[in-house]
């Protein structure tokens, strides 16, 4: 099982405090640095204001060496898939092959009006969808001349440049769609996540998706499996509930929907997720000032973990 760390900018974050977050991250083990693609906070003031996902995640690429880079979600409203295609493959580049691209259809209506972004209706956005996945990979993956023909974007003869420095960034695909969700992680995603969801909900939606790998002749074992969970954990009773209160959660719920507790009890649960046949957990660290909190993650949680 490995841990990675995840966070949300939107909140309230400058870049340096992100650049904080990932070396810190690096520094103590954890697999990966991820961040949410979104331009407006979901509570709070949200200040100093959004950042751009990819704008950040090139200058952290720069400032670290061995930690994997991406994010939790894109949203397919915000680029043109050749634009996005560039700047995955440039900060690809600029991090020496560690970069992950997640890559969802867009759900939060108010950030596209306060950004004047057009939001389509859920159908619309899941062809976009589709079809920037199509052009994504197929300009990552092209020798030159590549073209694409759908209802939303038309690429004619294109050079597919510049190149990742991976042979192709991995693609991480998730939610709990029944039907295009698994459909779409079957043809084009390395990973598929569940987002904040309840254990059991999860078991049923990952069956999905390997029941959408199967329909297509793909062996549902090459799909890596993950969770995304809010992180709040204590060396004790009292550093749990003060962890809780700093990011306005009550502990009882973040028991019950997060990874939240004392180092054992998380142990304990993440046995679970590693049980089910995941391999990834997502932590959502929503704290960036509490680099001690991931600190007590890295000594007491992740060398228990490790045959997991």
């Amino acid at each position: 099982m490995e841990l990675r760390v995840f966070t949300e900018p939107q909140q309230g974050a400058a870049y340096d405090d992100l650049l904080s977050v990932a070396q810190e991250a690096e520094r103590l083990g954890f697999g990966a640095f991820f961040r949410s693609d979104h331009y407006l906070t979901m509570g709070g003031d949200g200040l100093p204001g959004p950042s751009d996902a990819w704008i950040t995640l090139a200058g952290i690429a720069r400032e670290t060496s061995t930690i994997r880079l991406g994010t939790l979600m894109t949203s397919a409203t915000f680029r043109h898939p050749g634009p996005l295609a560039i700047a995955v493959a440039g900060v690809d580049q600029m991090s020496g092959g560690r970069v992950e691209l997640g890559l969802g259809a867009g759900w939060f209506e108010a950030e596209h009006s306060a950004y004047g972004i057009p939001f389509p209706d859920t159908r619309e956005r899941f062809d976009v969808l589709e079809e920037q996945l199509a052009v994504i990979t197929g300009l990552w993956g092209s020798a030159g001349g590549f073209s694409f023909e759908g209802e939303h974007y038309t690429v004619r003869d294109s050079p597919g440049l510049p190149k990742p420095a991976q042979a192709k960034p991995p693609v991480l695909i998730g939610g709990g769609g029944k039907k295009r969700t698994p459909a779409l992680a079957a043809r084009y995603a390395d990973e598929f996540n569940l987002p904040f969801m309840p254990f059991d909900d999860g078991l049923v939606q990952n069956d999905r998706v390997r029941r959408a790998c199967e329909e297509i002749g793909r062996d549902p074992a090459s799909m890596r499996f993950s969770s995304a969970l809010v992180l709040c954990v204590g060396a004790n009773e009292a550093e749990v509930a003060r962890r809780a209160a700093a990011i306005g959660r009550e502990v009882d719920e973040l028991r019950e929907n997060g990874l939240a507790g004392t180092p054992q009890e998380v142990v304990d649960k993440i046995g679970r997720y590693a049980e089910s046949g995941q391999t990834r957990l997502y932590l959502q660290t929503l704290d960036l000032q509490d680099l001690d909190h991931l600190r007590l993650v890295a000594a007491e949680v992740m060398p228990h973990i490790a045959d997991r």
